[in-house]
């Protein structure tokens, strides 16, 4: 039990950091009299300093060992946060919010391999299980906290906020995470890069995971910009009670864990992916409430790829595991960066209808993957 909390306080601390800025961006642009292209390097900058960073944490992690990486990580990560409060530039946030992106696979990387090592068969799938809504929890309530705090007090108090619950996750981990006792240290060389790079069912789990960020990063970025104009209007804690539908994900996580147990990963993913793809259809209607469902079930959907994902690595990668979890965070944070930017040119020419097509075709994608990938 104390793994479980653990490893679930470790993804709650990595995601309330990772998209704070999400639902307040608006509130940023107007501080700094910036544009959403600009605003939007505050999450991309970030995204794309996990991809940097994520193979060397896993490497760093195969040699040097579990607990010490995640917890070390997890308290440095309170510095940043609480310097992003004080940010007189738009530029020095976005470096901030970089710098935290390099602390972040030392954090869910490694928790991930840990997870690998320790846990056997139905107790790995519940563990994943408790890290992935730890990541749910901890996406949700950063945007939400975030949001309030903001309408209260302003964006830096959000950040602050943040950096506070931060240093508590650190304190938990200290005391809860056990300590590794099944890890063997590995020397990673090209031995290891090349098994992993010839694995195919690797490789497309990775690009599984990315379209699954993809379209997160896409969906609630330009949402947050169509919600906040007219004729909706949303304040940024009205932005920041949007993302309670991440909440969603609390419910189809869990039960996913039962459906893979009994129907398999494959048929599991179509599932919930469907669910995606009806939300999707939804949110070009003229209505806040179902543009809220849409988000719902596009989020509840998606989430449990990545639980799905990161089980799929855990249990079918044999060897220099955590490596194998930085290379799919790689290829993960590169479709997220890539989700706040590739839909730009949609977003100017057709607005959400445009977003909305691309997310359909990548809902797809990761269907059409996993259906070959993930053959039992």
């Amino acid at each position: 039990m104390r793994r479980i909390i653990a490893v679930a306080i470790a993804g709650f601390a990595t995601f309330i950091n990772l998209y704070t800025p999400q639902a307040i961006l608006p509130a940023i642009a107007g501080t700094f009299g910036a544009g959403p292209a600009q605003t939007g390097l505050a999450i991309t900058a970030t995204l794309l300093a996990v991809a940097l960073v994520a193979p060397f944490a896993g490497a760093v992690s195969d040699r040097l060992g579990r607990k010490r990486l995640i917890t070390g990580a997890c308290f440095i990560l309170t510095v940043p946060a609480l310097l992003i409060a004080l940010s007189p530039t738009l530029p020095v946030l976005i470096a901030l919010r970089f710098v935290q992106g390099l602390l972040f696979p030392f954090i869910f990387t490694v928790t991930v391999a840990y997870i690998g090592d320790e846990c056997d068969g139905a107790e790995a799938t519940r563990a994943t299980g408790a890290y992935a809504l730890g990541t749910i929890f901890g996406g949700f309530f950063g945007r939400f906290a975030a949001g309030i705090a903001t309408d209260l007090a302003g964006w830096q108090a959000g950040f602050a906020l943040v950096g506070v619950l931060t240093l508590a996750c650190a304190l938990a981990l200290a005391l809860l995470l056990p300590r590794e006792r099944r890890f063997s240290p590995i020397s990673v060389g090209r031995t290891v890069w090349r098994a992993h790079f010839s694995n195919w069912r690797l490789l497309a789990t990775c690009l599984i995971g990315a379209g699954m960020l993809f379209s997160m990063v896409s969906a609630f970025t330009y949402a947050n910009f169509r919600l906040a104009d007219a004729p909706f209007n949303l304040t940024p804690g009205q932005l920041g009670a949007v993302f309670t539908v991440y909440l969603l994900g609390l419910i189809t996580n869990p039960i996913s864990t039962r459906l893979v147990l009994r129907f398999g990963r494959r048929a599991t993913l179509m599932m919930c992916v469907g669910f995606s793809l009806c939300g999707i259809a939804l949110t070009p209607l003229p209505s806040l409430p179902a543009i809220v469902a849409g988000l719902a079930l596009l989020s509840g959907g998606m989430f449990v790829v990545q639980t799905l994902s990161l089980g799929f690595i855990a249990t079918h990668i044999p060897q220099a595991k955590s490596t194998a979890v930085g290379l799919y965070v790689t290829t993960y944070y590169i479709g997220g960066a890539a989700g706040g930017i590739l839909p730009a040119p949609l977003w100017r020419l057709y607005g959400w209808a445009g977003v909305a097509g691309l997310l359909l075709l990548v809902a797809c994608g990761i269907i059409a993957l996993a259906r070959h990938a993930w053959r039992e």
